[in-house]
């Protein structure tokens, strides 16, 4: 007979094992090659020591000179808190009992609340990855009567129907806490909300982020690739090394020369070999284009979870929705790890139970958890281009 104990060992001993692979491997080809590790967790923060430069103990002389001066490592100390990630799914005591006699009908039940849980976290752990911890996903110019929002950024591949999102302006003002988007228009720009929006100062910067998730996110690509002071705790202007090589470029039309050249620098400055290209979707098939047109072949690779890359020299080039349009990241994926305190898990209560009634509703709710952040021990030996001129196919 199907009951809620059927639900929690289900959800306990055959969902969870899946969806943890499917994140970890599915989100997307950056993530799948990063390692996770519960290193360096100390209570609720990282706190980690990253080497920089080179051990100063060397050297060459005569056979009765001095021995070289001992140089030890340079060591400084990372410190961030660890992020809070949650997914929750909700299931209503209608439907357990709706499915009581059938157990086809409560599998596919939650077969279906897994599935969409799964999308949502891929897409929105994916996007956090790219982001810069803050959790802005759009930018607003307008709110009119009907509830319709108007957006001001370039890319708004974070933003979709079901998403629900606040609104809050640069000084800290809430304009809107947990709105739900009704309509998505991908045309126009513009999003239509199940609550209106208190209305905004055009001179305001108002964003919208994901729910509660205002500088609650991952420390991830933006963070280590903006002009932010610190990172990690530490002042970059102290630490020459903190900062990522950036190339901004004005409309150029992407080459293999200039990509090499983000590469050989790399190499040159910092002694760092990228082992992955990720670019925006246009910018990949610009590159295509480029080395068809130059009569080189093109040659793909497969990489673990199952994505298909474009080779360059070697090295897997990859697309993603989340990186800005005539954007492209040369990383070195050895640099960077998920530290965290344990993998995916479900949230549990009182005797170990993950469903847990919602107060006031004939419903019950589990919600999946993950303690981490994202470190990169040499940010020097990163690089990105940005201001490519993208060609439009549509």
């Amino acid at each position: 007979m199907i009951s809620l104990d059927t639900a929690e060992k289900a959800l306990k001993n055959v969902y969870l094992g899946v969806v943890s692979e499917q994140l970890n491997l599915g989100t997307n080809a950056f993530y799948a090659k990063l390692q996770q590790t519960t290193a360096d967790i100390f209570g609720k923060e990282i706190i980690k020591l990253a080497s920089y430069g080179v051990n100063g103990g060397i050297g060459a002389g005569k056979e009765t000179d001095a021995l070289p001066r001992a140089g030890g490592n340079n060591y400084a100390q990372f410190r961030v808190e660890l992020k809070n990630l949650f997914g929750t799914i909700e299931i209503t005591d209608k439907a357990i009992r709706a499915s009581e006699g059938t157990s086809g009908a409560f599998v596919n039940l939650l077969n279906a609340e897994m599935e969409g849980l799964l999308r949502a976290s891929k897409h929105n752990f994916g996007r956090m990855l790219y982001g810069n911890g803050t959790g802005k996903i759009a930018g607003i110019s307008f709110i009119d009567p009907n509830k319709v929002v108007g957006l001001t950024v370039g890319n708004h591949s974070a933003l979709c129907e079901g998403l629900i999102i606040d609104i809050i302006a640069q000084d800290d003002t809430v304009l809107v806490k947990q709105a739900r988007i009704l309509k998505y228009d991908r045309d126009n720009h513009y999003v239509v909300l199940d609550k209106q929006p208190s209305a905004i100062n055009p001179e305001w910067n108002t964003y919208m982020f994901v729910q509660n998730s205002y500088n609650n996110e991952l420390t991830g690509l933006g963070s280590i690739f903006d002009e932010s002071s610190k990172l990690y705790g530490l002042e970059r202007a102290d630490n020459e090394w903190l900062k990522p090589q950036r190339y901004v470029l004005g409309g150029t039309q992407i080459s293999s020369a200039i990509v090499q050249a983000g590469l050989d620098e790399t190499d040159l400055r910092f002694g760092s070999t990228p082992d992955i290209i990720i670019s925006s979707y246009g910018l990949k098939r610009n590159m295509a284009e480029y080395l068809m047109l130059n009569r080189t072949n093109l040659d793909y690779m497969n990489l673990e979870g199952g994505y298909k890359a474009m080779s360059f020299s070697g090295i897997p080039w990859v697309s993603d929705k989340f990186v800005e349009n005539g954007s492209v990241y040369l990383l070195n994926t050895a640099d960077f790890k998920l530290h965290q305190l344990c993998d995916w898990r479900w949230l549990e209560g009182e005797n170990g139970k993950v469903l847990h009634q919602v107060p006031g509703k004939a419903a019950y709710s589990a919600t999946l958890v993950k303690y981490a952040d994202l470190i990169c021990d040499r940010p020097c030996g990163q690089a990105k281009f940005t201001g490519f001129n993208e060609t439009a196919i549509f």
